[in-house]
């Protein structure tokens, strides 16, 4: 089995980006409500987590430039659609 050092670096880094995630407070003083930065940088890191995941594991790092793109674009378009839904949801 061929070691492939880069798939080491990038697997560490989506462990400590869900280890960044478990060490944000989630106090809220006892009473059950969403922060607002805590679920947006939950939102971000999970993004931020799939492109890697589409870069790195799914082989679109040499991918044609247009998937590269198309891929951006779906992570882009979740980012707006997820943090959209929170923040109109939470001015409802």
């Amino acid at each position: 089995m061929k070691f492939n050092r880069r798939l080491l670096v990038v697997w560490l880094i989506l462990a400590s980006l869900t280890l960044a995630y478990l060490g944000v407070d989630h106090s809220t003083g006892g009473s059950p409500r969403s922060s607002a930065v805590v679920t947006s940088s939950v939102i971000v890191i999970a993004l931020v987590k799939v492109r890697i995941i589409f870069r790195e594991f799914m082989e679109v790092r040499n991918a044609p430039v247009l998937l590269c793109r198309l891929t951006d674009a779906w992570v882009v378009i979740m980012a707006a659609a997820l943090l959209g839904c929170y923040f109109v949801g939470m001015n409802l």
